[in-house]
């Protein structure tokens, strides 16, 4: 009976070993998974604040000139990015559907030649959906040589259908040091 009993408990040993590794399995997969999803999920509903990508504006866009929208302007860099980066005027007032076109201000305080990024948020983050950029220097990556500066434009406009209780919105961007990764891949 001992043999019987100590093949049963083989048996269930190895059960709950494939059940743990399952798990684990499992879990290290949901854990690869989360990031694109996270970063669709934020896409479609516009939390945290993440703007979409190049907007086409139509022909047809007719600006609403019974309101105006406060949009502010801020900038940080990474802690990794030496560079000065800030908007050239703080804060302007738009009416939705309404173009328009501001420049940003970007120098490489280094002696090196380094690589840019920018990546945009917007707060508060329901009007994320309604803030379209046509043109913006957040498209591309920036590459300035050593002293190097630059004004870099952004072209927007704010969506018609922002809900009537957002009067301010506000585009921050952060600046990243991409030139070891930019680098690393042209090699």
């Amino acid at each position: 009976m001992t043999s019987d009993n100590t093949s049963a408990g083989q048996s269930s040993n190895r059960k709950v070993v494939v059940w743990a590794l399952g798990i684990v399995v499992g879990m290290f997969g949901f854990g690869f998974a989360l990031v694109p999803l996270y970063e669709v999920f934020c896409q479609v509903t516009g939390l945290n604040g993440k703007t979409g990508g190049r907007y086409e504006v139509s022909t047809t866009v007719q600006v609403d000139e019974s309101r105006q929208i406060r949009v502010q302007f801020l900038t940080n860099t990474n802690e990794n990015m030496p560079w000065q980066f800030k908007p050239l005027v703080r804060e302007i007032k738009v009416h939705p559907g309404e173009q328009m076109k501001v420049e940003f201000y970007a120098k490489n305080t280094t002696g090196e030649m380094m690589v840019a990024q920018a990546v945009p948020s917007i707060s508060p983050s329901e009007g994320a959906e309604f803030f379209h950029k046509t043109e913006c220097f957040c498209f591309n990556q920036q590459i300035l040589q050593p002293g190097e500066d630059i004004n870099m434009p952004l072209i927007f406009l704010v969506d018609k259908d922002l809900p009537e209780g957002l009067h301010t919105l506000t585009l921050s961007y952060t600046l990243f040091d991409v030139t070891e990764r930019t680098t690393k891949t042209k090699s």
